[in-house]
């Protein structure tokens, strides 16, 4: 495939791509997967990545997430972004092994999900949508996520480790200390554990004082 035909493909696949966060949640719309996508342009090169794969693969991986937010977390987006990916894969000029890559990078991607990621662009794809949910952007998802489910500020009388996901104990502080703060831990890449661990010193320091101040310490 020549650069202008590569181009105009990858112009098509963001134009398709872009088409299912019509009706998004400002958590996981459009501009969560144009991160995710800047991402692996900077991660792919130093983990040797296929770039075409890998670029195709991010511009798809969220394409499902609507489904599952209508579903209140039944359905899994991953999975669903798959499915829907497939028939926009089988009509491009590509190897069918690079093909099915594609297709498993998005199945691959979700953080509580059941296929592991076993190729390389899989593995920078999982970390560069993980480093998206953490840091400065990932707080201020955190935060944004739990105003769209109308969940309160912080509940400092509950374990927030029993506290249920899509309820009004959902929290920003939930979302912290049940999965943010473990992402760090669960890279796959050299590139991304590097960048993952600046990223949760930031988060770390945001959530102590933001305790300190709940309870009007600071």
């Amino acid at each position: 495939m020549n650069r202008r035909t590569k181009s105009r493909t990858m112009q098509q696949i963001r134009e398709t791509a872009e088409s299912f966060f019509e009706n998004a949640r400002g958590s996981h719309g459009w501009d969560h997967t144009l991160r995710v996508y800047h991402l692996c342009e900077r991660m792919g090169p130093e983990e040797n990545a296929d770039m075409e794969v890998l670029c195709i693969a991010a511009l798809l991986h969220d394409i499902g997430r609507g489904e599952q937010d209508e579903s209140r977390g039944r359905l899994c987006h991953a999975q669903v972004g798959a499915d829907l990916a497939r028939p926009i894969a089988a009509g491009l000029n590509l190897e069918a092994d690079r093909k099915e890559n594609i297709l498993h990078c998005i199945r691959a991607h979700r953080f509580r999900g059941d296929s592991v990621p076993r190729t390389r662009e899989a593995e920078v794809l999982f970390d560069a949508d993980k480093l998206d949910a953490i840091g400065a952007v990932g707080v201020a998802r955190a935060y944004l996520f739990a105003g769209e489910i109308g969940a309160r500020l912080h509940n400092p009388e509950i374990d927030v480790a029993v506290s249920a996901a899509y309820s009004r104990d959902d929290t920003g502080y939930r979302e912290f200390k049940v999965k943010l703060s473990r992402i760090k831990d669960r890279m796959l890449t050299e590139t991304g554990r590097r960048m993952a661990r600046e990223r949760h010193t930031f988060m770390e320091a945001f959530f102590e004082r933001f305790l300190a101040e709940c309870t009007g310490a600071k």
